[in-house]
Order: structure tokens, then C-alpha cells, then sequence
């Protein structure tokens, strides 16, 4: 087993502050800047921050579907949100760029063995990569 990851970077027009902020709004803001691979969100938890717990179902291809339970912590500049069905874990950076901010969001898991995970090593990050290119685009117009 590999360590799989995936990571995207955007521009936004927030100071990062107020960029943290919107990414840790598990209540309001983030419902918003899902993409439609994001089905049946929920928060279990909080809302707020360190703390929550949120679930959703990640469809990242027509065949392949993630439950996810997110616990999430917050950490200065990073919020990390952690599956418990599983070894994902998603983490959202924010660094100062210019009058703005950059957000960068990671997700990475331990994937599968063999053939399966040279295929899921090549394949999953371009498609995840798609999709962060969504949800972070939509955050960046959330901030504009």
C-alpha cells in the first residue's frame, strides 16, 4: 500500500483570516462551494470549526463512492479533516498571497495494494484533482 495523494491551489481575495474562517464553516459556507461529487452532506457536530464532525458521500466517479465522517481540527493556519472509515484525510492550508490568500487543499490516503493501487496511484489523483478544482473554485467566488 501507497500513500495516495492529491493536492490544488488557488488565489483568493480574502486576507487569510477570513479565508480560515469560511473553510471551517461547516454550517453555512461549505454547503455552498461543494461540487455535485458531494452528495448528502451533513453536519453531525459542531459546525464550527475544531470540533465538528461532518458526514457526506464523495462520488469521484460514477462506480466509486467514499462515505465519508470527517473530524475536524484547526491549527493555526491548516484545517485537517480526518475520515474515520478510513485512512483520508483532507487538509486545507491557507497562506498569505499579496492583499489575499492562497488555499491550498490536500487529501491523501494509504491506497491499495498490487496492480489495483499502481492503477489508483496514476488515475484517482487526476480525477480528485478535478474535483478540488471545483470546491476551491467555488470557495474563491464564496470570497470575491
Amino acid at each position: 500500500m501507497g500513500q495516495v495523494s492529491a493536492s490544488s491551489s488557488i488565489a483568493v481575495a480574502a486576507d487569510p483570516q477570513r479565508a480560515l474562517e469560511a473553510i471551517a464553516d461547516y454550517e453555512k459556507v461549505r454547503p455552498r462551494i461543494l461540487s455535485a461529487h458531494y452528495r448528502d452532506y451533513k453536519v453531525v457536530e459542531g459546525g464550527q470549526g475544531a470540533g465538528t464532525v461532518a458526514e457526506w458521500t464523495l462520488q469521484a466517479t460514477e462506480k466509486r463512492s467514499r462515505n465519508i465522517h470527517a473530524v475536524v481540527s484547526v491549527s493555526d493556519s491548516i484545517v485537517t479533516e480526518r475520515d474515520s472509515n478510513s485512512t483520508l484525510v483532507n487538509t486545507w492550508t491557507v497562506t498569505p498571497d499579496g492583499t489575499g490568500s492562497r488555499v491550498t487543499l490536500r487529501t491523501s490516503w494509504k491506497g491499495a495494494g498490487g496492480i489495483a493501487g499502481i492503477f489508483e496511484g496514476i488515475f484517482a489523483p487526476l480525477g480528485l484533482k478535478k474535483i478540488q478544482a471545483e470546491v476551491l473554485a467555488n470557495l474563491q467566488r464564496e470570497l470575491s
